[in-house]
């Protein structure tokens, strides 16, 4: 499909914007619509075939599972419970209040805001497909691992005092799960892969914008010596420069992939693209309203050692 794709999009910007593709402009037009068509794509019959398969799993039963068991394996399922939920990291933050608000332990529940943004099944399919099945996993098990250690070194700390207090009286009304049944099961994967990508299309747009502009005219040597493997600091600068973004893992994947192309450590564009969509500035302003600045700063440090002994252990293995 993206073959005919390609051909598609090279007679398109040389017949119709009679532009070159020898020229850099024409390169760069090139690869947005090639990049931008192929994430849509991937994203779209992505959550499709995951929808499908959450409408066989019960959240609500996941839920009281973490509850109902302590230590590791609550924030490990926490973790998992961030990977099959939100596609971004803002959108974590309402679950996160109504975790708080049930009494699931604050460790556990940062475990599931960590995650939730970092990894999702569907930026999982597009990475597999863009770098391979190696760097995808990879980057997938880190996500969680940085989740679950986080919500442990979090839940060990006893910050609960730093939690504002309205929070834990607070009562959420749960939302009876609804229960899908046959061709149910397809109009929700449809309507749920029609809504996110429809949500997350600027930030891909974007993304995939900036990701040309990279390809095409950022001088290669340059990114090389200050984000390649041999600087030692590039992998705490990316993640500092990624912290004031806002994005989700699909529409960061483009700028990613075209640091990589440009001689960018892979670990140096992770870290840099972990910390875009984990530790972002407008995600940081909603957790204020519901937690204390110590702990917001905590929280912070935690994912961003993670993150960046996620960049270096990437900058060795790959």
């Amino acid at each position: 499909m993206f073959k005919y794709l390609d051909v598609l999009w090279v007679k398109l910007v040389e017949n119709i914007f009679g532009l070159s593709l020898e020229s850099k402009v024409g390169e760069i037009v090139w690869y947005f619509f090639h990049a931008a068509s192929m994430i849509i794509i991937l994203l779209g019959v992505g959550i499709y075939i995951i929808s499908i398969v959450r409408t066989f799993i019960s959240t609500e039963k996941i839920k009281k599972f973490i509850e109902n068991h302590e230590g590791p394996k609550s924030n490990l399922m926490a973790s998992m419970l961030g990977v099959i939920t939100p596609f971004c990291s803002c959108s974590s933050v309402p679950i996160f209040i109504g975790f708080i608000e049930v009494g699931i332990p604050t460790g556990v529940v940062f475990s599931f805001l960590i995650t939730s943004p970092i990894v999702n099944e569907a930026a999982f399919i597009i990475l597999m497909t863009i770098f391979g099945w190696k760097i995808a996993v990879i980057y997938a098990l880190s996500g969680v691992v940085i989740g679950v250690l986080g919500g442990l070194l979090i839940g060990r700390l006893k910050m609960e005092r730093y939690i504002e207090d309205y929070v834990f009286k607070m009562h959420i009304e749960g939302k009876k799960e609804k229960v899908y049944r046959g061709r149910e099961r397809l109009s929700y994967a449809w309507n749920e892969s029609k809504d996110i990508v429809k949500k997350l299309l600027p930030y891909i747009i974007i993304g995939t914008g900036i990701g040309a502009a990279i390809h095409g005219w950022a001088p290669t040597d340059l990114l090389t010596t200050y984000g390649g493997k041999g600087n030692i600091l590039a992998v705490p600068m990316a993640t500092l420069l990624g912290i004031p973004l806002y994005t989700s893992a699909a529409g960061i994947i483009p700028v990613a992939e075209a640091l990589i192309a440009k001689g960018v450590g892979v670990g140096t564009t992770m870290s840099f693209m972990m910390a875009a969509v984990a530790l972002s500035l407008p995600e940081m302003l909603l957790l204020k309203k519901v937690i204390k600045p110590k702990l917001i700063g905590v929280f912070v440090s935690v994912v961003a050692v993670g993150i960046i002994s996620v960049g270096y252990l990437f900058n060795v293995i790959v």
